[in-house]
């Protein structure tokens, strides 16, 4: 059973669709006893950081998350937006994040990318991922997933690298580091790609 987390700023339904095409059982709430007994958690995420950080401290989760992520080692997949807020900060606000990964949400700069590159980065990209990672299993070093996002994540240690992606410039599209994993793209809008990360995730030991 995986349970979504629903902090009223997250689409999950289309997370909740997938699974179930997977056959995995999954639920969302947003009740401190059901997370508390959860065997695998999901931080998804749609729009602005410092809105969802604030709706995060509003629904009263962030001190069960802290302790079953960082204590109780309970694997959680942040997705897009979700994955944004487990950074230290974002450029998109004031707010600190979570704070569970080193590293920051970056914009992307208009200056830097080609004329052709339009902000948000929207489609279908080439994705790198790192060999022998927990994720990755299945996956090839280059495959692709959907993207939604003007801003993008930058981790300090290499080594929690997961994917890698090119929109002008590298970014990191991807980190894993012991329990907690993240991703920039959107795994439940990646058909077979999609499917095969988020199958690695339900079947995590």
């Amino acid at each position: 059973m995986i349970t979504i987390i629903d902090y009223k700023a997250g689409n999950f339904r289309s997370i909740e669709n997938m699974l179930k095409r997977l056959g995995v059982e999954s639920h969302f709430t947003d009740k401190v006893d059901e997370i508390e007994s959860a065997d695998r958690l999901i931080l998804p995420g749609v729009g602005h950081f410092d809105h969802g950080m604030q709706k995060l401290k509003e629904s009263g989760l962030i001190e069960v998350l802290n302790k079953k992520v960082l204590t109780g080692k309970t694997p959680i997949l942040g997705i897009c937006l979700g994955a944004q807020l487990m950074t230290e900060s974002s450029e998109e606000g004031v707010e600190p994040g979570l704070g569970w990964i080193k590293g920051k949400t970056l914009k992307f700069q208009k200056l830097t990318l080609p004329e052709s590159h339009k902000i948000p980065h929207m489609g279908w990209t080439d994705v790198q991922a790192a060999p022998m990672k927990k994720l990755t299993s299945g996956l090839n070093e280059d495959t692709r997933f959907y993207f939604v996002h003007s801003f993008y994540m930058s981790l300090e240690e290499q080594n929690q690298v997961l994917f890698k992606a090119k929109y002008g410039h590298d970014f990191h599209a991807g980190f894993e580091h012991e329990n907690i994993f993240g991703v920039q793209f959107h795994p439940e809008k990646s058909h077979l790609f999609g499917m095969a990360l988020l199958k690695n995730f339900a079947e995590l030991k």
